[in-house]
């Protein structure tokens, strides 16, 4: 049902978890633990799926938080549980109350989990290419220092995610990542298809990651194309399905 980061998992007072589809109760395109409310999977389905990770992680099913993600670089600080009507539009949550499992959902994007584990501040970001761009990172990283953390003592983990070696993209995609930085063009490596490159997502995370101060860094190595165990945008686009499930990945300080 999960996979766990040692660096996270060495980290006293701390749950956390990197869902798959196993052990869930949703049928067809979304088999499994899909936590996507925004997917057309029965609702009824998702509430289950979202029950069972929280019983995972220990929390009260209000209390495993996602926001209403449209690949930003915006970050939210969380106090308190929100309702699904009233969830924020971000891509990163934070916190440092106890018992409050912040997370997000992904299906190839990359999720970052972290933590300061002196200040007891947490985070949880979805980096896809755009928002990774854009600096969400970066954000969550600043809203983390303004409830205390302190950058250079945050382990971030890296989850299950598009890797390079499944993640065509065409030159023009190429070139908007060069403009930014001429030292990207390190992430990219030629694909067997002309005027198209495999981008490596992870490493870019990694790299936005190191650039702002954060060098604890984890990576499970998990690759949700070719994996199926795992949601994947790319894989149901290849496939013609009309939809696909979301998985949820989520950190809590234990209380």
């Amino acid at each position: 049902m999960k996979l766990e980061s040692p660096l996270l998992s060495a980290v006293p007072g701390l749950r956390h978890a990197f869902f798959n589809r196993e052990g869930g109760v949703s049928g067809g395109v979304y088999a499994g633990l899909n936590g996507g409310i925004g997917s057309n999977d029965d609702p009824v389905n998702v509430a289950e799926n979202r029950r069972r990770m929280a019983h995972q992680l220990g929390v009260r099913p209000q209390h495993l938080l996602t926001a209403y993600q449209v690949h930003s670089p915006d970050a939210v600080v969380a106090s308190a549980p929100w309702d699904t009507a009233s969830r924020p539009r971000a891509d990163a949550i934070v916190t440092r109350t106890e018992g409050l499992a912040v997370g997000v959902t992904a299906a190839d994007c990359g999720p970052i989990l972290l933590v300061d584990p002196n200040a007891r501040v947490i985070g949880a970001a979805h980096a896809g290419w755009k928002g990774a761009l854009t600096g969400i990172v970066e954000s969550t990283v600043d809203a983390m220092e303004k409830l205390g953390a302190e950058r250079s003592s945050i382990v971030a983990a890296i989850g299950p995610l598009i890797r390079q070696r499944s993640y065509e993209v065409g030159n023009e995609f190429v070139e908007r990542f060069i403009e930014t930085d001429p030292e990207n063009a390190l992430l990219f490596l030629p694909a067997a298809r002309e005027g198209h490159a495999m981008f490596d997502l992870a490493g870019f995370i990694r790299k936005r990651l190191q650039s702002a101060g954060v060098l604890m860094v984890d990576d499970v190595g998990v690759d949700t194309y070719s994996d199926e165990r795992y949601f994947s945008y790319r894989r149901s686009v290849h496939r013609k399905q009309p939809d696909y499930g979301r998985h949820v990945h989520a950190v809590v300080l234990e209380s």
